[in-house]
């Protein structure tokens, strides 16, 4: 299916590993331009150097109101076609042992520089009367995960914003959606095993293997799958989506609004 992507512009969140890289590939392979950000520069270099013409690289930490400054920048006054929310997550934490200085940096990890993000990029969408803006959280904004406590609370919030926003934006041809990903085989799933194998005392290997016996499809996710899904997300043919939170997750959510 052509998304007709060519030669549109995007911002990649968290562009040269998990999600944001495999949605920075299918965007490429669709004719688009990314302005791929991250903080590790080598990476970034390579991918550039991979998809001559079609990647800028743009290295920092996008939680960093500079580096939104420089991502601003390098979008100037060209159009820009859509934006991947990305970063990674706060720490794998249970309530009962979460500080309040946790607390603190997980407003400003996982929340405020979102805000802050779209806040300086949906002007250029609005004039131009066209954006596609999507979030990447997790399924625990529908169905909380155990030990991370941070993550449940926080993307909450980062839903509630995202499902006002889309309506104050719709009618002007912007849209806000949010990927709410279960289990894929990601250096950050590898944490959140880590941290219950921790706290159950029991070995990684049989926490894994624990998790993906609860999955309904017998196995973890894998981020090229959950691309193409994004990739359709930010695409022109997704213009009457928004506002909407999107489970990817093998059917582990258990309610009927998963």
């Amino acid at each position: 299916m052509d998304l007709h992507l060519k030669n549109k512009l995007f911002v990649v969140g968290g562009a040269t590993a998990g999600f944001g890289n495999a949605v920075a590939e299918a965007l490429i392979a669709g004719g688009a331009k990314v302005i791929a950000v991250a903080r590790n520069a080598d990476n970034l270099n390579a991918m550039a150097k991979r998809h001559a013409g079609q990647v800028e690289p743009l290295s920092g930490d996008i939680t960093d109101s500079q580096t939104i400054a420089e991502i601003v920048s390098s979008v100037g006054k060209r159009r820009l076609a859509g934006m991947l929310v990305n970063a990674g997550g706060p720490p794998a934490t249970r309530a009962v042992e979460t500080s309040m200085e946790q607390w603190d940096t997980a407003y400003f990890s996982v929340l405020r520089w979102k805000v802050e993000l779209v806040s300086a990029l949906l002007p250029g969408m609005r004039k131009q009367k066209y954006g596609r803006i999507l979030f990447v959280e997790s399924v625990a904004v529908k169905q909380p995960i155990a030990n991370l406590v941070l993550s449940n609370s926080m993307r909450m919030a980062v839903v509630g914003y995202a499902k006002t926003l889309s309506q104050e934006v719709a009618a002007g041809g912007v849209t806000l959606n949010v990927l709410a990903p279960g289990y894929h085989d990601t250096e950050a799933v590898k944490r959140v095993i880590a941290k219950k194998a921790e706290v159950s005392g029991t070995a990684y290997e049989e926490v894994r293997r624990q998790i993906e016996q609860s999955i309904p499809v017998g196995r973890m996710g894998d981020a090229g799958e959950f691309a193409t899904l994004a990739a359709w997300l930010l695409s022109p043919l997704s213009g009457y989506i928004t506002g909407q939170t999107i489970s990817v997750d093998g059917g582990m959510v258990a309610g009927s609004f998963g």
